[in-house]
């Protein structure tokens, strides 16, 4: 909700209002998932991987999206792989123009007695870079901005420790089992995203990735719905569901989570989202990342800017992690429109 009387707010403020929606002084921009490029990387000496895995390049390279881009967020942890790393998977780090994988054609588990989350499991050098870095951002721009954290769901740990394909055939021929496995891997999610709230971050993305291609509303509702509510109750900041995909037919059950927002993909249209989800859910999104944000200028990223902020989508952002590759000017074209819309509307 835009409200032309409210005060200029600080883009934490924004933020935070927004995640709740109450009125805020204009639309935020949030960076739920990662808005790091090779050419930040250069900007401030910190490429990949090693900022997935230095908390002092991690921090840097997070800012830039607030210093550089002008989001009202910072977001530090560019991929999905730190808890995945904790439990022991194996990786591959790749290089400066890539993101870091789990071998997911290797997994470490196979029955949910293999379930167990190790004794040092925060302390692993991968999950405590992103602590680190959280304390980093937090102790420089604290009352400045929102820092948001990510803690990977199950559905999405599940991928990562059995493989894709064994997890999505136990989905379909052992439900029991599936939620059996779900409910101890869930534990992975509260442990991590409490650590990283009291470290200092002021939300939490919780990537659980039931995507549209792969997974139907019904099951949405048979594995999540009820998992999600209880991360809500246990994970006392506000939690940013992310789910890639067409998911039109299971916001009405993310609606009823109680998560405080759904960051949605640009396969969903923005009227069409907002019709399900307003006044029950803060929408993030949805500008698309491999056609309109890598691939187009900025006139293109304008007009889903735009589709948005008519809309009424309280956060505006790129849809997932944005291509390592995006142009700068394409980045900030999303504050300038913002702005502007704003300005002239008022």
């Amino acid at each position: 909700m835009n409200d032309a009387k409210t005060p200029s707010m600080t883009s934490r403020e924004r933020v935070l209002a927004a995640l709740a929606l109450q009125p805020v002084d204009r639309t935020p921009l949030c960076n739920p998932t990662s808005v790091a490029t090779v050419e930040l990387m250069d900007l401030v000496e910190a490429p990949f991987p090693t900022a997935n895995r230095d908390a002092e390049m991690m921090a840097r390279l997070a800012a830039t999206g607030y210093t550089e881009l002008g989001f009202d967020t910072i977001m530090p942890v560019f991929s999905i792989i730190q808890e995945s790393a904790a439990l022991g998977c194996k990786m591959q780090w790749e290089q400066k123009d890539n993101w870091p994988t789990v071998r997911m054609s290797e997994p470490i588990w196979k029955e949910p007695d293999d379930i167990r989350i190790p004794n040092d499991f925060l302390t692993h050098p991968d999950m405590a870079c992103v602590l680190d870095a959280i304390r980093i951002l937090k102790r420089e721009y604290g009352d400045e901005v929102a820092i948001v954290g990510k803690t990977m769901g199950p559905w999405t740990l599940g991928y990562h420790v059995f493989g894709v394909e064994p997890f999505l055939l136990m989905s379909l021929d052992d439900p029991e089992k599936t939620k059996l496995c779900l409910d101890r891997m869930k534990e992975i999610t509260v442990l991590y995203g409490i650590a990283q709230m009291e470290a200092g971050a002021d939300a939490l993305t919780l990537p659980d990735h039931a995507t549209g291609d792969l997974v139907s509303g019904t099951y949405y509702e048979r594995y999540l719905l009820e998992l999600h509510k209880e991360m809500v109750a246990r994970i006392p900041i506000p939690l940013i569901l992310h789910i890639c995909g067409r998911t039109v037919d299971r916001m009405d059950f993310i609606a009823e989570t109680g998560m405080a927002a759904f960051h949605y993909d640009s396969k969903n249209k923005p009227d069409e989202s907002m019709e399900i989800c307003r006044d029950r859910i803060a929408l993030v999104g949805n500008l698309n990342n491999p056609e309109t944000l890598f691939s187009k200028g900025p006139e293109e990223v304008r007009a889903e800017v735009l589709a948005n902020l008519e809309a009424g989508v309280p956060l505006i952002g790129p849809e997932c992690a944005i291509p390592l590759q995006t142009p700068l000017e394409n980045l900030l074209e999303i504050q300038a429109t913002v702005k502007e819309w704003h300005a002239t509307r008022h």
